[in-house]
């Protein structure tokens, strides 16, 4: 059977732990043929990032034209935009309903502190996302509220919510709830608690760049939201657990995508 086809519109990490390299993984891991539009070429390893490069918006759109004009993309997700250039062209292919299914992972802030984006062009996109998945300090960010507790959290979904997303999720691996990940989705009115058992890792190196593609591939197959945020959550956990005690790199390492640990 012929696979089904994912986008992922993100920017380039030389350790391979996050975005178009994570991307490119976990869609080959759930079973979906995966292609990419690079928005930005970033210097990083499990340390930090020390060098972000963007691409013209005009290479942004040669690539999305390309890809676009000759595969039947069933979902996409979007990562790192680096600047309102590159949104504002991304966005105008998803006005013109050429992006089905958009997952929008607003990176704003590496875990390192360097700036990968800015609000301005994440707000771009979300009126066209079909889900929004911020952490907490992405959701801060764009919300302008403070978002360290399971409460702020549902406040700050129902806020983003209105903004034009049709849901969004608030991913909680920064709260400690109890010794739980909580994550909050919410969509429709109605508000939802995800909770998993909290890993005690240090491999945790692209966990929402891994959560938001598989996402989008889980709708590419059909999957109405919230079924999809579920699984995309159960396999974030199984490949947290699964690099647990690896020693890749001396920093926040990557997941394990393929399940090698298992």
């Amino acid at each position: 059977m012929t696979p089904r086809t994912v986008l992922t519109i993100a920017g380039s990490d030389s350790g391979a732990g996050a975005g178009i390299q994570a991307d490119l993984k976990v869609f080959a891991a759930l079973g979906a043929y995966g292609t990419s539009v690079i928005t930005a070429v970033t210097a990083q390893n499990t340390r930090g990032v020390d060098a972000v490069l963007p691409l013209p918006p005009g290479t942004v759109t040669e690539q999305l034209d390309s890809v676009l004009v000759d595969f039947t993309v069933r979902a996409v997700k979007t990562g790192v935009l680096g600047t309102p250039a590159v949104a504002d062209a991304v966005a105008a292919v998803a006005k013109d309903g050429r992006l089905p299914h958009l997952v929008v992972d607003p990176v704003l802030v590496a875990t390192s502190g360097h700036r990968l984006g800015v609000v301005a062009a994440v707000e771009r996109l979300l009126p066209y996302a079909r889900v929004a998945t911020p952490n907490c300090a992405e959701a801060a960010a764009i919300t302008g509220r403070p978002v360290t507790t399971v409460e702020e959290m549902v406040a700050a979904a129902e806020a983003l919510a209105a903004g034009g997303p049709e849901h969004v999720v608030v991913t909680g691996g920064d709260v400690d709830a109890d010794g739980e990940a909580v994550d909050v989705l919410h969509g429709g009115g109605v508000t939802t608690l995800l909770r998993a058992p909290r890993v005690d890792t240090r491999h945790n190196h692209g966990t929402g760049c891994s959560f938001s593609a598989a996402v989008a591939v889980r709708l590419a197959f059909g999957d109405p939201v919230p079924t999809a945020v579920a699984a995309a959550k159960e396999y974030v956990l199984r490949a947290l657990t699964g690099a647990r005690d690896w020693e890749l790199g001396a920093g926040r390492g990557p997941l394990d995508h393929f399940g090698w640990s298992a």
